[in-house]
This record gives structure tokens, sequence and C-alpha cells, in this order.
């Protein structure tokens, strides 16, 4: 333990009075700072200038992140007949109907992702409760509501990220490894916080985005200079 506090101590004795940095300087810093035993994420926060309980400052989307995130993502696809054959074809790990509805509803969660037909939403709105405060309910307004499943798996095992904003007005997201190139985890970066800026809702006023910080899984966050983030 005492080790776990020395590591963490010197983590943040390397961040001390650094802030408002340019995305290359922060993952460099992260990077160098980066200790763990294991290859850790790289995680965005994002403060937004939106309250989510009004449904016109609701915030959400999905990114396909240039270099991908580096992580296995286990897909399960509620679909029946030749869509989950073709959903089986396509490499997802788990396919099923009211078998996968039963399973989830016992407490087995073995996906990153669910993706489903449209005729299984009646069925899949049932596990609301469930699915929902994970950020797993398929919804057709990130494409994990389709016929195109096929298309939705690749999309999903390839590096897209999902995101929405939580009631504090704040988006997380993993965006890649810090194995990854400097190069690879800046423009993974730039590009979720393209896409949570053209995310705008309606309803947002005044400063959308307020401020963005990275982190490695274990190390300290440093803010962002939010131009150089938002910058091509």
């Amino acid at each position: 333990m005492a080790k776990v506090a020395k590591r963490t101590a010197a983590a943040r004795a390397h961040f001390e009075g650094k802030s408002n940095l340019s995305v290359e300087d922060a993952v460099k810093l992260i990077k160098t700072a980066a200790s763990a035993k294991f290859d850790e994420t790289l995680e965005i926060a994002m403060n937004l200038g939106v309250d989510p309980r009004h449904a016109d400052q609701m915030v959400r989307g999905v990114v396909q992140l240039p270099n991908g995130t580096g992580k296995v993502v286990r897909v399960a696809v509620f679909a029946r007949g030749a869509k989950a054959d073709e959903a089986t074809a396509a490499g997802a790990d788990i396919v099923g109907a009211e078998d996968l509805m039963a399973t989830i509803q016992s407490g087995k969660i073995e996906f990153d992702r669910c993706i489903a037909t449209p005729d299984m939403m009646p069925l899949v709105g049932r596990l609301g409760k469930i699915l929902g405060p994970r950020n797993l309910m398929p919804n057709p307004k990130v494409g994990t509501v389709t016929m195109d499943v096929k298309t939705a798996i690749a999309a999903a095992k390839g590096g897209e990220v999902q995101f929405k904003v939580e009631k504090a007005g704040v988006i997380h997201g993993g965006i890649g490894k810090v194995s990854f190139t400097e190069e690879a985890l800046a423009q993974n970066v730039r590009a979720f916080v393209e896409a949570v800026t053209k995310a705008r809702p309606a309803g947002a006023k005044g400063t959308y985005v307020k401020k963005v910080s990275l982190s490695s899984t274990m190390g300290p966050g440093v803010n962002l200079d939010v131009a150089s983030a938002s910058a091509h």
C-alpha cells in the first residue's frame, strides 16, 4: 500500500503547477507519468454548460476514433432468425432474444455494447432500468437500433465510442491506451472533442465547452487549453 501511495505522490508532484496545456503537451505528460503495471487507458472528461435535466440540453452521440480505443469490445445483439445469423457471422459475442433478456435480468451482463434490430425493441424496452444506467440501452440516435447489424458490430469493435452527458453536465470517455503514440492519442482527443462540440444541443446557452481534462486510469488529471483541444 505504501508503494502505491508513494507512486501517487510522485505522479501528483509531476503534474503540479501544470494546467491549460496543449493536447500534445498533456498527452506527453500523461504518458511519461503513467506507471501502473498494466496498459492504462487515456480518459477524457468534458465539463459542459448544459443542464441535462432539460430535454433540449441533453448531449449524446457517437464518435469513431481514428486510432481506435485499444480495448476489446464485447457486443451483444438482440435479433432473431436471419438477423441473428448475420450478427453471429459478423462477430457478435452474444446473440439472443428472450434468452438474452433472461440472462440480463439475472444480473449477468458480459458485454460492453448492446445492439438490437427494431422489431426487438419492445422486448429490450423491458430492460431499460438495467441497461439505461449503464449506458447500454440500444438507441437509434447512436446507430445501435438498426437492421444493419453487421455494420453496427464492426463499428463497435473498430473504435466507436458512445457518449452521454451526466447529471452534472460532464461527459467521460476512454479514448485510447497510454501505449499508443502521442500523435495517435492527440488525434483521438481532438476527434472526441469535435464530436461532442458538434452535438451541442439547441438549448445550450453561453459557453458550451467549459473545461476539458485528461488523465490515465491511475493518474491525476490535467486541464487542457480548450482552444487547442478543439483545433485541427
